[in-house]
């Protein structure tokens, strides 16, 4: 009995330490595993990395310089580019090895400030295929206009070069890789506004021309009506009974005068009176 009573004490301590076991090595294999999950990621990560810098990875025997020619920019505070004008820069290549590089392209496109990797908006690459020999230099042109809908926003200019050496190993270098500025540039009066204030004036002064001289033609118009000949005793001269209301006064005057020159003179013709006298002092 006393042996029976000791193995009912001792059981349950030998199944504890049973069940404590099982937890340690459950608990040792998932921290295993966690181990080995963060080292797949650490993996992955340095391999995305690895991807990243191949993918802007710079010739040792080749030195970039950029230069920006609008606006200027001295590189003390962060760069301002208008919207709507013209970006310019150069970029100069310098070949320092010892066999010759082709340069091939240059491309600039603007980034999401937080994250570099999403684009907002590409530019047109500009091909090159100039070859630089060694100990020589080359300088390359590009611009782009940023659009108007950008202005007040910041975002991220990346500028990349693209270039192979003689062996044909292809090369791609973050020439510029910061984030930038998008201003609206507040001008008084442009060259547009000025022409067309310019034809908006010379078209108030066509309609006062084009006015007045209305004004001018119905007034003439109306001043041979308004005033009235004045009236002519025209009797028995008139058979026809012609209305010469309607002629202006020179004409008017005109045909009296002619009438007047067919008609015999006025001290010609003779009262009754003295055609009396004369018949009496015949018949004496």
């Amino acid at each position: 009995m006393r042996i029976l009573w000791l193995l009912l004490l001792i059981l349950p301590v030998v199944i504890s330490i049973f069940e404590n076991g099982n937890r340690i090595v459950s608990y040792a294999e998932e921290d295993s595993i966690e181990d080995e999950g963060e080292a797949e990621v650490e993996e992955v990560g340095t391999v995305e990395e690895e991807e990243e810098e191949s993918k802007t990875t710079a010739s040792p025997n080749a030195d970039t310089t950029l230069l920006f020619v609008k606006p200027t920019f001295s590189g003390s505070s962060q760069m301002e580019i208008p919207a709507g004008l013209p970006v310019e820069f150069l970029v100069g290549f310098r070949n320092k090895g010892d066999e010759d590089f082709l340069v091939e392209s240059l491309e600039a496109s603007f980034r999401y400030p937080m994250d570099f990797s999403f684009y907002i908006q590409n530019f047109s690459a500009i091909g090159y295929h100039k070859t630089v020999t060694p100990g020589n230099e080359a300088t390359f042109h590009y611009s782009f206009i940023p659009s108007e809908a950008f202005a007040g926003r910041p975002f991220g200019l990346n500028i990349n070069l693209m270039y192979r050496d003689a062996s044909g190993n292809p090369f791609q270098e973050a020439v510029f890789n910061e984030t930038v500025q998008i201003i609206e540039l507040e001008e008084g009066l442009d060259g547009e506004t000025f022409f067309l204030y310019v034809f908006l004036a010379a078209g108030v002064v066509l309609l006062l021309v084009i006015g007045q001289q209305t004004l001018l033609s119905v007034g003439k118009k109306r001043s041979p009506s308004s005033r009235k000949a004045a009236p002519v005793e025209t009797g028995t001269n008139n058979p026809n009974n012609v209305d010469y209301d309607w002629l202006p006064r020179q004409t008017l005057a005109s045909l009296n005068k002619e009438k007047s020159q067919k008609s015999p003179k006025a001290g010609k013709q003779q009262s009754p009176r003295q055609r009396k006298v004369k018949r009496s002092t015949g018949s004496e």
